[in-house]
């Protein structure tokens, strides 16, 4: 088990703080940083920081014989020996489940699948190596002579576990030399405090709703339209606001030491288009496809046939990379559908629709997607899509789904404005326009101070005997 919220907060990363603030040097700050990575590592077993070393060592003395035989053959040999190494590794504790079940309902056979419990944030620092050893490959930055430099890049805790996927180049210089100063402190303070508050105070509580309206998965039959329709668009505001929390904690802890990670989110879900939700949705992941994957085979110049083709190996992957489970496979193929409709002619036609109708395309596909991504039964599956039109022979409605829906009303209605940037452009509006007089620009100064206090203190009294409820992402 990983640490709780309010062990993370409070003590883990306080004490990290605190120590690293007694550190004179970037390099004596990174030795505590490696420490702390690694005690949180460690801390759901020693076996999988060893897995870490392992894979950081492939990529790291990969990255140094890329160096020395650049331009020759061997060292084209050598980062693929690393990336299939890596791969294969990943592959190996991600996917045996998976691929082993399958072949057992294939050929019908009877065997015992092991289980392996999935190493914390395996996909993430996987694909930080791989990025890392291709680009010294490409030349875009030199194999890292220092080990401990490269492990520290990969295992750094802030960001490792659940994105944003940073790039060494991105990074690379900060680990000598990065230099913080009060604003920046001061901004990494509220921009974790307002992940900290997205994932306490907004995504648990739609989780929360989530389960109020469907309780029981396995009576899907008899639940009304309504509490599943209710129910499915809860998770999808739960998981964006999940995740994109954990993308500002650590975009916010990176800020008070210095490190200046890449945005993950830009509000997905005000998007036109599927293809513009993939590239406002998990940035950091969308990017890695694109540069190592779809550029790679080709992208968009070899022909619309060979596109697509390129689209389809992107997507598969990209579902296949967030599950060992056909439903992943599934919402990836999913998302290819409509983004090759697109370039083919759906886009067009969207440009020449009302104003309003490419945002409510855009959400309608997205809320549909998120009921493959949640339930990994196929059926289970079936039955929900059947149950939003009655098809179960369920009622539309009952007395307790609207009981539920006016208690939670107002809530509800807060966060389908908190999704787009409603409040942050009024704040600007208000406090930080030019024009505004000076008392209500000193307000929104002092607003700034008390926010992420306020913030951070409710969202602990809200976590005080809570159950462990760990950032929906750290599973992939």
């Amino acid at each position: 088990m990983v640490f709780s919220n309010l062990l993370f907060v409070f003590l883990f990363f306080t004490l990290c703080m605190l120590v690293y603030s007694l550190m004179k040097t970037n390099h004596s700050r990174n030795v505590v940083l490696v420490c702390f990575s690694v005690l949180f590592y460690s801390w759901t077993g020693l076996k999988y920081v060893l897995l870490l070393v392992g894979m950081v060592a492939i990529n790291w003395l990969a990255g140094i014989y890329i160096e020395q035989q650049r331009g020759r053959f061997l060292a084209k040999f050598a980062v693929i020996t690393a990336v299939v190494t890596s791969l294969l590794l990943l592959g190996i504790l991600k996917y045996t489940g998976f691929f082993l079940t399958n072949i057992q309902s294939i050929f019908g056979l009877s065997f015992e699948v092991p289980k392996i419990v999935l190493p914390i944030g395996i996909s993430f620092y996987t694909f930080q190596l791989l990025s890392y050893t291709v680009d010294v490959y490409r030349g875009d930055v030199k194999g890292e002579r220092s080990f401990f430099t490269v492990f520290l890049y990969a295992s750094l805790f802030h960001q490792c576990i659940a994105g944003p996927i940073v790039r060494y180049s991105d990074v690379s210089n900060e680990i000598y030399n990065r230099t913080t100063n009060l604003a920046e402190i001061s901004k990494g303070v509220t921009r974790f405090a307002i992940g900290f508050g997205k994932k306490v105070l907004i995504a648990n509580t739609c989780a929360k709703i989530a389960d109020l309206f469907i309780p029981d998965i396995s009576a899907i039959d008899s639940v009304p339209a309504l509490a599943i329709w209710l129910s499915v668009l809860m998770y999808m505001m739960q998981i964006y606001f999940d995740f994109s929390a954990y993308s500002d904690m650590a975009i916010g802890m990176g800020l008070m030491i210095g490190f200046h990670y890449k945005e993950n989110f830009n509000y997905p879900y005000t998007s036109k288009s599927i293809s513009e939700f993939w590239r406002r949705w998990h940035i950091s992941l969308g990017s890695f496809f694109r540069d190592y994957v779809y550029i790679p085979l080709g992208g968009n110049k070899k022909g619309m046939g060979r596109t697509i083709v390129n689209l389809f190996v992107v997507w598969f992957l990209t579902g296949l990379w967030h599950g060992a489970s056909w439903n992943f496979v599934l919402w990836g193929l999913y998302f290819f559908v409509f983004i090759v409709l697109e370039r083919l002619f759906l886009q067009k036609a969207l440009d020449n629709t009302p104003k309003i109708i490419p945002y409510i395309y855009s959400f309608v596909i997205v809320y549909f997607g998120w009921i493959l991504f949640k339930y990994e039964d196929l059926g289970t599956i079936g039955s929900i899509l059947k149950g939003m039109f009655c098809l179960n022979g369920n009622t539309f409605s009952s007395f307790e789904t609207r009981t539920n829906l006016l208690s939670y009303l107002f809530f509800i209605i807060i966060v389908m404005f908190a999704f787009t940037p409603l409040f942050k452009n009024l704040y600007s509006k208000i406090f930080r326009n030019e024009n505004t007089n000076t008392l209500v620009r000193a307000t929104g100064s002092i607003l700034e101070i008390i926010f992420p206090v306020v913030v951070v203190l409710l969202s602990a009294l809200s976590l005080i005997g809570d159950s462990f409820n760990p950032f929906l992402y750290f599973q992939f």
